[in-house]
């Protein structure tokens, strides 16, 4: 398994570990679901030590010891008690439906893999398992106009102007994912093409177009500059420390660089000025949903449709437009 995650393999039962293994090595999952998975699941096995009152009163929940979980006690699971750790993610953790929705995923595919592959279970218990209901919101997104204003406010003298630039940029022009953009490789770049790892360990090509072309060239006067190890040199985005840039920095850079533009919004994170880019190809490049969804690597069209409410000004001067409509002046 991939070394770049930050699990530690040591606090956790020995069936997970196995559900991680098979995971990445034969579902071919990418380290951050790994890590998505270990989390979700270690949550689960803590409330659950201390639902059947198997800890001290007065241990903190995330001191709760799991690695000692064996095959009887994950028999003895019931659809209960996992509804009763939702409800205790929702109503002494804060968990959103979202964040409730992925736990359930998680505890579905955990339990069918403990009933299907490693056959231990008789029944699974989460096949009645409800997943919550999570209201669609529209994304959140820039203008035209403030995009460009991100751009054209930052700081030209700042050190990494040239690499948060480029960094912006394809964020605001190709909606490529956060996980995308730290793993681009230089020599993935092949004129006006990129080729990145997406979601579930996917290949996929991103087409560049002339603003991402200059920022890369750009950055580049400045990145081959920059003396690093053999193993990270085909990396394109370091960091100041000479390494790969990882999501956590850029997730800052990215606030800064919108705070600095006087675009408070604390909701403009990396996966926002993705929206951003899907949003001014759908509404200013004219962008049929078919081909938005190859743009941005969605598996399902039905992802790629929450784009479509950005239109509402066109519906509303489409309506405007009924010759009926003066009808009553």
């Amino acid at each position: 398994m991939s070394d770049q995650n930050n699990i530690n393999y040591e606090v956790y039962p020995e069936r997970v570990l196995d559900f991680l293994n098979y995971s990445s090595t034969i579902r071919g999952k990418s380290d951050s679901t790994i890590e998505a998975y270990g989390y979700d699941l270690g949550l689960l096995f803590k409330f659950l030590k201390m639902h059947r009152r198997l800890v001290p009163n007065d241990i903190q929940f995330d001191d709760i010891l799991i690695h000692d979980i064996d095959d009887d006690f994950l028999r003895k699971i019931s659809l209960s008690e996992i509804y009763a750790f939702l409800s205790y993610m929702d109503k002494k953790r804060n968990n959103s439906a979202y964040a409730r929705a992925r736990k359930t995923a998680c505890i579905k595919t955990f339990f069918k893999y403990l009933s299907v592959k490693a056959r231990i279970l008789d029944k699974d218990p989460t096949l009645e398992l409800e997943r919550p209901k999570i209201k669609k919101r529209n994304p959140v997104y820039l203008t035209l106009d403030e995009s460009l204003k991100l751009l054209r406010s930052m700081d030209k003298e700042n050190i990494n102007f040239k690499r948060d630039y480029c960094i912006l940029t394809l964020f605001l022009n190709c909606g490529m994912r956060l996980s995308e953009l730290v793993s681009i490789r230089i020599s993935k770049i092949k004129d006006d093409t990129l080729s990145v790892i997406g979601k579930g360990n996917k290949e996929r090509v991103v087409y560049l177009n002339h603003a991402c072309i200059s920022s890369i060239k750009e950055y580049m006067t400045v990145r081959s500059k920059v003396d690093v190890n053999d193993e990270y040199k085909d990396y394109l985005f370091l960091s100041t420390h000479r390494r790969p840039i990882n999501k956590r920095s850029v997730e800052v850079l990215v606030k800064k660089h919108v705070q600095g533009a006087g675009l408070l919004d604390e909701k403009y994170s990396p996966h926002k000025l993705r929206h951003t880019a899907a949003t001014l190809m759908y509404k200013h490049g004219k962008v049929d949903i078919r081909s938005l969804q190859m743009i941005l690597g969605h598996e399902n069209v039905s992802t790629t449709q929450i784009y479509t409410h950005v239109d509402n000004e066109s519906l509303r001067e489409a309506v405007k437009a009924n010759p009926l409509s003066e009808e009553n002046e």
